[in-house]
């Protein structure tokens, strides 16, 4: 029996764009797929950063660091967040970005870092699919039609959920993951399309001649036209 496939569409909201100079994750949301279907298993929580939170970042997530005070450290729910994500493919929005966050703090607390090889980037599809188009998220949503009106700042939880809709869109659509036909009942089915298909028979090309009362008519019209340009034209000039 073929083995389910299992994906996760995660999302991160952080205090900023780089680790490397002190930012942090605070939240993080995932959404378990299996063959391309949302499973309704999902992970989320908030972290404090032990950090402040800069008013830029803030006005995007609207997180905020009286908000996060009283949250949990990363390390103390770290096991929970990997038994979640097991070894499966990691799908991200700009997935470098949200990897590099991820494994910062994977770091901190002395656990590996998640393997790049595992991280599927949506970024990338849709630049291989819609080159020279803007390649948000906001503005895939709206290509693809993903009602994203209860969306009034950026959510971990909320945007794994508009994006695992979006990736579902972009490697194909919903039909991917309904599994109602085994792989030998679609073969099947293309066959007996094949065989009902209408055969036309080949026939040769028709050749056209007039007959010699048509050729006896446009000669006696030929004889009336007073100086054809074809003739002006065949005397030397």
């Amino acid at each position: 029996m073929k083995r389910a496939m299992r994906e996760i569409i995660f999302d991160t909201e952080t205090t900023g764009f780089d680790p490397a100079s002190g930012d942090r994750m605070v939240e993080i949301g995932c959404i378990e797929l299996i063959n391309r279907v949302p499973s309704g298993r999902t992970f989320h929580a908030y972290y404090n950063p032990q950090r402040d939170m800069p008013a830029a970042a803030e006005a995007v997530h609207g997180l905020s660091s009286q908000f996060l005070r009283d949250k949990p450290l990363f390390v103390s729910g770290v096991e929970e967040l990997l038994a979640f994500l097991e070894d499966s493919p990691l799908v991200a929005h700009n997935a470098r970005f949200d990897f590099g966050f991820l494994n910062h703090e994977l770091r901190l607390c002395a656990r590996p870092d998640v393997s790049l090889d595992r991280m599927i980037d949506t970024v990338a599809i849709a630049r291989t699919l819609h080159p020279g188009a803007k390649h948000s998220l906001d503005a895939l949503c709206t290509r693809y039609g993903i009602d994203r009106s209860h969306r009034v700042k950026h959510g971990a939880l909320l945007d794994a959920e508009l994006l695992a809709q979006l990736y579902i869109e972009l490697t194909g659509g919903r039909q991917i993951g309904l599994g109602l036909a085994r792989e030998e009942e679609k073969a099947g089915i293309g066959m007996e399309l094949a065989a009902s298909a209408i055969v036309r028979p080949v026939r040769p090309a028709r050749v056209f001649e007039p007959s010699a009362e048509e050729l006896e008519r446009h000669a006696r019209f030929i004889a009336t036209l007073e100086k054809p340009l074809w003739l002006e034209e065949a005397q030397p000039g």
